[in-house]
């Protein structure tokens, strides 16, 4: 990648790993010189917390930078607390997701301290960067929720302070080199390659899967993704369920193998509760599988009406049609017309030197 002259950005991730150490990886990689301070991807709940308690000392001071990066896991409020030499930066702010939204059954049992957190930080941020548009307006629509928890003292036009500084930074999504070949029509092969987490919801789809095996529907499944030491109970429960139907069951450490995978499916389902972009669909859609994805959340923003659901029934009609002539599923991807270069590392980047350019000279 060509490397740029730029202002010195010193990027701070207190949790570097997963798709935060993806996007400050390609960032770093444009500029000539940077500084970067951060913490392993271990403990999100502390690093949220007390992220700006366990790097204040390992930053060092200010010497030629211009920019502050750092996530919405840091509270930059209390970073800049503890550190005022931080506070003559131009401070920007990345969202991979916001906690406005996170799915509880009553807001009553959302912890107010993690959306407390993004909203100070966003107050003490000059740029607020989402990585959708849809993460963005779920952001802001959501702050009056948030802020009538609150017993009294309530801050007045805190959507406009905040909507003010924000734009739409999409995640660079780095293609795989790979040929799509024709896919065998006989039986449809459905991937799902979501973390093994609540949130990206397994019962759903694993319930249209146990109708369609209860009907004598055939179909082939490749469960992917990662997985954790406390799995949600329902995939032990699925893999025995569905052992004949199952091809791929686990997390893929191989890049290439995971994308011969993809390749090789016809379908690739989304059943998410908390989706603010969706790397793992975006790769399985030009890897060439057709999407199903929720009529909610980032979906509209990336994919055609034709490929969203409304319920679970929906979802089961829809899987079960292409079940029935997996051939559809090939017919229909080929239809598709997306633009991927948008959401490409070279896109993406050139728009970020762009932003802090504009920042650090206008």
């Amino acid at each position: 990648m060509l490397k740029s002259s730029n202002p010195k950005v010193l990027f701070i991730e207190p949790f570097y790993g997963g798709s935060h150490k993806v996007l400050i990886d390609t960032l770093t990689a444009c500029l000539v010189d940077y500084t970067l301070v951060t913490l392993p991807a271990k403990k999100w709940h502390w690093r949220s917390r007390c992220g700006a308690l366990m790097l204040y000392e390992q930053i060092p001071f200010v010497n030629s930078e211009s920019v502050l990066f750092c996530s919405s896991v840091l509270n930059l409020t209390e970073l800049l607390g503890l550190r005022p030499d931080l506070q003559s930066l131009k401070k920007v702010v990345y969202f991979h997701e916001n906690q406005l939204i996170y799915p509880v059954r009553e807001i009553k049992e959302r912890d107010i301290q993690y959306s407390y957190n993004q909203i100070i930080t966003c107050l003490s941020a000059d740029v607020v960067l989402f990585n959708s548009n849809f993460n963005k307006v779920s952001f802001l629509d959501n702050l009056k929720k948030i802020i009538k928890i609150l017993p009294d003292c309530r801050p007045k036009e805190l959507k406009s302070k905040i909507e003010a500084k924000c734009k739409v930074l999409y995640f660079p999504v780095e293609y795989p080199e790979i040929s799509v070949n024709d896919k065998p029509s006989e039986i449809l092969h459905i991937v799902w390659p979501h973390r093994w987490e609540f949130d990206k919801g397994p019962e759903d789809f694993f319930k249209v899967l146990f109708n369609l095996k209860d009907e004598n529907i055939p179909f082939q499944v490749s469960i992917l993704g990662e997985s954790f030491t406390d799995n949600p109970p329902i995939f032990s429960t699925a893999k025995e369920y569905l052992k004949e139907e199952i091809i791929n069951f686990g997390y893929i450490d191989s890049k290439k193998s995971y994308y011969n995978i993809l390749s090789s499916a016809h379908v690739v389902v989304s059943t998410a509760k908390h989706e603010f972009f969706g790397v793992s669909m975006l790769e399985a859609v030009y890897c060439g599988c057709y999407p199903i994805a929720p009529n909610a959340l980032v979906y509209p923003e990336l994919y055609p009406l034709d490929c969203l659901y409304s319920n679970l029934e929906d979802l089961y009609s829809n899987l079960k049609r292409l079940c029935l002539n997996p051939t559809l599923a090939i017919e229909e991807r080929r239809k598709m017309c997306l633009d991927f270069d948008k959401y490409s590392t070279a896109a993406v980047v050139s728009n970020f030197v762009k932003i802090i350019n504009d920042l650090v000279f206008s």
